[in-house]
């Protein structure tokens, strides 16, 4: 399984790729694999500001629905509406055009609680 060495991620199986003060956000390959076949990704949040842990959207797969948890403060300032004709695309290509969001953080040292690619391949094995 993938778990890209340059992403930081979630214990609730989000990555978060860091560019300045803009996060791109997205679930891993394994929670994807974990929730079977994506239908629909919804999040209703975008340009309003949200903390730490809280629900940003949900991904609706075959056999379940499951809350997306924002991994830093900060306000979300785009969503890839790509997901809304093609959500299929979070299980082909989780880390790469299947991501959810862009979040501004406004709290730099929250990067420091996320986990690096070997403690989140540590939590999962």
């Amino acid at each position: 399984m993938s778990i890209p060495a340059e992403l930081k991620y979630t214990k609730d199986h989000e990555w978060v790729r860091v560019e300045g003060n803009v996060a791109t956000v997205g679930i891993t390959a394994f929670a994807q694999g974990e929730l079977g076949d994506i239908v629909y990704v919804e999040v209703e949040t975008e340009g309003e500001e949200l903390g730490k842990e809280e629900i940003f959207g949900t991904v609706e797969a075959v056999k379940t629905v499951s809350d997306l948890y924002l991994p830093l403060t900060g306000k979300i300032v785009e969503f890839n509406t790509a997901l809304e004709a093609t959500p299929e695309v979070v299980n082909s290509d989780p880390y790469g055009d299947g991501w959810m969001i862009k979040v501004e953080f406004s709290d730099a040292s929250e990067l420091d609680a996320l986990l690096s690619a070997a403690d989140y391949e540590a939590l999962i094995s």
